[in-house]
């Protein structure tokens, strides 16, 4: 079974950012992330899936006891939280041919590739891991072509980059070479 969050870390190869998959077994329309989950991100949702172990095991307990709707409402929080583990891993940026997509714990977002005017790292303040507290960082930026303000695709202290700069640098790049190479 292909694993794609353990082969996504091949930006640095010219044909990874550029779009062509050198394995050649994968469907080139599919979208992907051009880089691996974090690991803040990928920690916080390993403790949120043991914290649903813990109540779905209490779930089956009140269930013993014979209180089957405390027992349901215990089990519907677990599943909750299951849900919000596995969307707290697929969240962040992916690409295909047809665009990019940016996938939120809420909401996904997706612009076409002709609807993108730029695509550019900068330096500025940004968000301590989505935190109000902000720190000098880089941050790649969305620019759409009818205009308007930018969009932050993801920062150099989010929960995939906090403390990886050269994670980073290749995710970023890649991001750019997608946006070069389908503009």
């Amino acid at each position: 079974m292909p694993l794609p969050f353990l082969t996504a870390d091949r930006a640095h190869d010219d044909d990874a950012a550029a779009g062509a998959d050198p394995l050649g077994y994968e469907d080139q329309d599919r979208w992907r992330r051009p880089y691996r989950p974090g690991p803040w991100r990928v920690g916080g949702a390993a403790l949120l899936l043991l914290l649903a172990s813990y109540v779905l095991f209490s779930a089956m307990i009140i269930a013993m006891a014979g209180s089957l709707p405390a027992a349901g409402v215990c089990g519907a929080f677990g599943a909750l939280m299951i849900v919000t583990a596995v969307r707290l891993v697929r969240s962040g940026v992916e690409v295909s041919p047809q665009g990019l997509r940016r996938i939120g714990l809420l909401r996904s977002t997706t612009v076409r590739w002709r609807d993108i005017a730029a695509i550019r790292t900068t330096q500025q303040p940004v968000r301590w891991l989505g935190l109000p507290r902000t720190v000098q960082g880089q941050a790649v930026l969305l620019q759409r072509v009818p205009g308007g303000a930018s969009d932050t695709l993801f920062t150099s202290h989010d929960a995939d980059f906090l403390g990886q700069a050269e994670s980073f640098e290749r995710a970023a790049d890649a991001i750019e070479g997608w946006a070069a190479t389908h503009h």
